[in-house]
């Protein structure tokens, strides 16, 4: 049973960061207000963590300044436009390009290494780009508005490579609570005040909802991912990651009515395979670590 704990943490941590795109949408908030909400919080319930086990969890955090200060400024954009595209496009589309951060970052890791892809990433990096285009061709023939909320959340996941990049460098140094904690901190004003800059409603009349994003999104789902990433092969966190699109467009489904074609369960497979071929890469590896990888997952 103790040998199991690891696959259904992973599995719980998926299923709970997938309904983060619902409670965006149910929130009385504007979507940027509502990124505001889950990181402020989120955080004093992460610096609690941070010293359970730990007499000393920041004290590496000094010399760490500017990279965290830069990777919360990455994380606040990449919030601020991952959740302006989740009223834009379907749950499912929300998920997978939130994420496109974890095929995203393998080519950064090509780039430093100087490296071509082996023939499974390459592989894996053609399938990614044409289930790409496949959802974002059916989002189109759908409704134009659905392709502006699928570029907001691939440029989402694009923002979200770099605040990758900067918490593998913080993780040398840190354990991965207190980096996502300081970090955290650091996307709470920006999120703020563009919220404030484009004329959202801050203040909630119910905080039920907010509360839930906080806790679902940025303590529980990334909680139990930390825990697992570090007990499983990058292989079965991949297959297991599957399971997060799938439950974001069940939901969409059920709730939204917002049906599904061919083209689109075929994209998301692509896409899927993908993810699973290019965790299997040793390039990941190279880039950071199997734990640095828990900050690049929502």
């Amino acid at each position: 049973m103790l040998a199991a704990l690891p696959l259904l943490a992973c599995l719980a941590g998926n299923m709970t960061l997938a309904f983060g795109p619902w409670f965006v949408r149910l929130a009385d908030v504007g979507p940027v207000a509502s990124a505001f909400w889950r990181i402020a919080l989120a955080v004093p319930v992460l610096i609690a963590l941070s010293h359970i086990g730990q007499r000393r969890p920041f004290a590496a955090a000094p010399g760490l300044w500017l990279v965290l200060a830069f990777s919360g400024v990455a994380f606040a954009a990449d919030l601020a436009a991952w959740h302006l595209g989740i009223l834009r496009t379907t749950l499912a589309n929300a998920t997978l390009f939130g994420n496109s951060a974890t095929l995203m970052f393998p080519i950064y890791g090509f780039l430093v290494a100087r490296a071509w892809p082996s023939r499974s990433q390459g592989t894996a990096l053609a399938l990614a780009a044409l289930g790409a285009a496949l959802l974002l061709g059916r989002s189109y023939s759908l409704s134009p508005k659905n392709l502006a909320g699928d570029l907001l959340c691939l440029l989402a996941g694009t923002l979200y490579t770099v605040y990758f990049i900067m918490m593998a460098r913080a993780r040398e140094a840190m354990a991965p609570l207190p980096a996502l904690a300081m970090s955290s901190l650091g996307s709470a004003l920006p999120l703020l005040a563009f919220a404030w800059l484009i004329g959202e409603t801050i203040w909630p009349n119910h905080w039920g909802i907010l509360f839930g994003l906080a806790m679902a999104s940025q303590v529980v789902g990334q909680g139990l991912m930390i825990y697992a990433i570090g007990h499983l092969s990058p292989l079965v966190v991949g297959i297991a990651l599957l399971s997060q699109p799938i439950v974001a467009g069940a939901v969409g489904w059920f709730v939204y009515d917002e049906r599904l074609g061919w083209p689109d369960f075929l994209g998301a497979l692509l896409v899927a395979v993908a993810l699973v071929l290019v965790r299997r890469g040793p390039v990941a590896s190279n880039a950071g670590n199997t734990k640095s990888e828990a900050e690049g997952i929502r």
